[in-house]
């Protein structure tokens, strides 16, 4: 039962709570209300499932930090994580700056989870299942999820730019 425990699934909380906390702080062009208005469904479907698939993987992911890839992709985890939160802290506190209203400032909490991704899919290199190659599998799904929801992001970002 332990060695189930010790999945890449816990690399996730730490944005989980991180985005439940923080989330309603952030500044109106990234309300839900606003965030999903009429956005293609395609884009809509094809962002939720690659979600869904980004987020449940890592519990089939062994954590291990035996191999020096392994202990490089808890390295870029720890740096992807604290971009990742430094992205959202300058959208909550300086929304204004030129940096938040930029396209680059806007798309960064997006486009900055690459990061902590690529982390994960480096650490999970095993899986609890006859899956070889989930870390590979995992890495693909990554990179289709984020250029799906920085493309998600660009839209909602040429709608609210002028204000």
């Amino acid at each position: 039962m332990m060695k189930y425990l010790s999945n890449c699934f816990w690399l996730l909380v730490p944005l989980l709570v991180w985005n439940i906390v923080f989330t309603s702080r952030l500044p109106w062009g990234y309300a839900r209300d606003v965030f999903w208005r009429d956005i293609p469904s395609w884009i809509g479907i094809t962002e939720n499932i690659t979600r869904i698939l980004v987020f449940t993987l890592p519990i089939l992911m062994q954590f291990s930090l035996k191999t020096s890839v392994q202990k490089a992709g808890l390295g870029i985890y720890l740096i992807g994580l604290l971009l990742y939160f430094a992205s959202w802290i300058l959208q909550i506190y300086f929304p204004q700056s030129s940096w938040s209203r930029s396209l680059w400032g806007y798309a960064a909490p997006a486009y900055t989870t690459i990061i902590f991704f690529i982390g994960i899919g480096l650490i999970g290199k095993t899986s609890f299942i006859e899956l070889s190659s989930i870390s590979i599998i995992y890495l693909a799904i990554s990179v289709a999820f984020v250029a799906i929801h920085t493309a998600h992001t660009y839209i909602i970002f040429q709608r609210i730019e002028p204000l």
